[in-house]
């Protein structure tokens, strides 16, 4: 077997996980064969990487060869110039305005309030991209029914986000095998991950990015204030004293960091009885309200725990776009209300 014969075999080596070959993915360097051996150079940024294609070579050609040299050229990595939340880097010149949507705890329906203003906005005209920051817990992909598609690149280079409801969509989630792949991450991985997102992706020209972050108030969260001028914070909450404490947490790290909040939404605000009509509140009354009050933002809506919402977003299918006209309402009077009290970019 000669340097060409090599060359294309290795080509057409399917990259562990992923629909791509590692020829397509430019990771092969000088190949040449001397002597029974063959010399591989690999271009790969990550060691974890490097191990994954000197794994998946060795096992495809070891039997061809008397022995196989395979070694990792050093590349630079990305940019890695943080900027910081007083002055932060754009790495989405191409969206107007960038929207992070956040909580102080999990479980509060902060990703179905994501999904549902970013096709509310794209309901009223607007170009909008929705970006799964959430990366150890990713639902955006289900609640947007593109959980069955994975990445694909462009001509370019640039991997091609998912469509559908009117908005371009790129989750982690698209990246893995399979969706109960889990993603045992550093802090740091997580945030080198979150900027490729911002970068490598054709996103096109955006009126609004809307950022699903992971609840807390951690590195992920302060790497967005960093890395993106944030044009409005939206902060997700239930009624509930143990959430509005924790959301109060997210609205000091806001104030902190000196990014303007477009208020407070309260999820699983109450519930109405389908048979009956009463109205229970299950997790409290007020807790939104109260928070909006105490810290002088503006208090944008309060979304039902409703069975038919629930379910319409496991189905991927959501209210604002397939709901009655009341579910519709309640989202797209959050984003009136996000709109009314924020300065963005028209």
């Amino acid at each position: 077997m000669n340097n060409n014969d090599l060359k294309t075999l290795l080509q057409d080596l399917k990259y562990p996980g992923i629909d791509r070959t590692i020829g397509e993915l430019k990771l092969l360097g000088e190949i040449k064969v001397v002597n029974g051996v063959a010399n591989v150079e690999l271009l790969t940024i990550s060691d974890e990487s490097y191990l994954n294609v000197k794994k998946l070579i060795e096992e495809s050609i070891s039997n061809k060869f008397d022995s196989l040299n395979i070694t990792k050229k050093n590349l630079a990595k990305k940019d890695a110039n943080y900027g910081n939340s007083a002055n932060p880097n754009n790495r989405a010149p191409y969206a107007k305005n960038v929207i992070a949507v956040t909580s102080g705890k999990g479980g509060v329906g902060k990703s179905t309030v994501s999904v549902n203003i970013a096709i509310a906005l794209a309901q009223k005209g607007f170009k909008v991209g929705i970006l799964d920051a959430d990366v150890y817990g990713p639902n955006v992909p289900r609640l947007t029914n593109t959980d069955v598609e994975r990445i694909k690149w462009n001509d370019d280079d640039k991997i091609i986000p998912s469509e559908n409801y009117g908005i371009k969509i790129m989750s982690v989630a698209l990246t893995t095998p399979a969706m109960d792949t889990p993603l045992v991450w550093r802090s740091s991985v997580a945030v080198n991950a979150l900027i490729q997102f911002l970068e490598d992706v054709a996103w096109g020209e955006l009126d609004f990015m809307v950022i699903d972050m992971p609840p807390g108030t951690g590195d992920v969260q302060l790497t967005v204030a960093q890395e993106l001028p944030i044009s409005a914070a939206v902060l997700v909450t239930t009624p509930q004293i143990v959430a509005t404490d924790d959301v109060s947490r997210a609205v000091m790290m806001f104030k902190d960091i000196s990014v303007k909040m477009a208020g407070i939404v309260e999820n699983m605000s109450f519930f109405i009885a389908p048979d009956t009509k009463n109205r229970y509140d299950i997790f409290g009354t007020g807790g939104g309200e109260k928070i909006a009050k105490k810290y002088d933002i503006p208090f944008l809506g309060a979304i039902p725990l409703d069975m038919k919402i629930r379910e319409a977003s496991d189905q991927g299918e959501p209210p604002v776009a397939l709901g009655d006209d009341e579910q519709k309402k309640y989202y797209q009077d959050v984003v009136e209300n996000i709109l009314a009290n924020s300065e963005f970019n028209l």
